[in-house]
């Protein structure tokens, strides 16, 4: 991440799709931190505000770090020693923070994943890391919601998966509408799940079991 964060010139990223995007320099990115800031109406040169555009810079990177890290590379290793376990494997609970692509705020919830292994298992970690890895991007919840879906049916090859993801969004909350404590809840299921409704009303029953 040092790296990213060195002055350097223009260089040719992917996006999200895998398009190129000619990146900025980080000279360019502090600039135009310093003209929002010019444009909400304070004034960029005053004390509070000087390292301002380094510090955002600095988050940013952090912040969206998702855009360079790939997440089939954490879920290459699995494990095939598992004595004989072919049920469900559910990771509930697992925190994020994102941002919507449409006014760059935050949204916060929980996403639970289920999936039934076919060919072995892959660590419990490593699953949380691909909700990381999606979440530190632009995004909306319907998408994020899909690449979990995608990366895991791509590499793992499960029986089938299934995701849920419960959020609150802060473009909902604190503009627009200004309504608080509102949940949005998605849903995606492949395989077994997609085709037979009753495991989708187990891992439902699962994910709220003990709440």
């Amino acid at each position: 991440m040092d790296a990213i964060l060195k002055p350097i010139g223009k260089a040719t990223d992917s996006d999200a799709s895998g398009r190129p995007v000619e990146r900025p320099s980080r000279e360019e990115a502090e600039s135009a931190v310093r003209t929002l800031l010019a444009w909400m109406g304070d004034d960029p040169d005053r004390e509070g505000l000087l390292d301002t555009p380094k510090r955002v810079v600095k988050a940013y990177s952090e912040i969206f770090g998702g855009y360079f890290e790939d997440p089939a590379d954490h879920l290459k290793r699995t494990f095939e020693e598992v004595g004989g376990y072919e049920d469900i494997i559910l990771v509930r609970d697992i925190p994020f923070n994102s941002h919507c692509e449409h006014h760059v705020l935050p949204f916060v919830g929980v996403a639970h994943i289920a999936y039934y292994p076919s060919n072995g298992v892959v660590g419990l970690s490593k699953i949380a890391r691909v909700v990381d890895i999606f979440a530190r991007r632009l995004q909306t919840q319907e998408n994020l919601t899909a690449q979990i879906v995608s990366a895991i049916d791509e590499q793992l090859s499960p029986r089938g998966t299934a995701v849920m993801i419960e959020a609150e969004h802060q473009c909902m909350s604190m503009r627009g509408i200004r309504k608080q404590g509102v949940s949005t809840v998605t849903t995606q299921f492949t395989g077994v799940f997609q085709d037979d409704p009753a495991e989708q009303v187990r891992f439902m029953t699962l994910v709220r079991g003990g709440r």
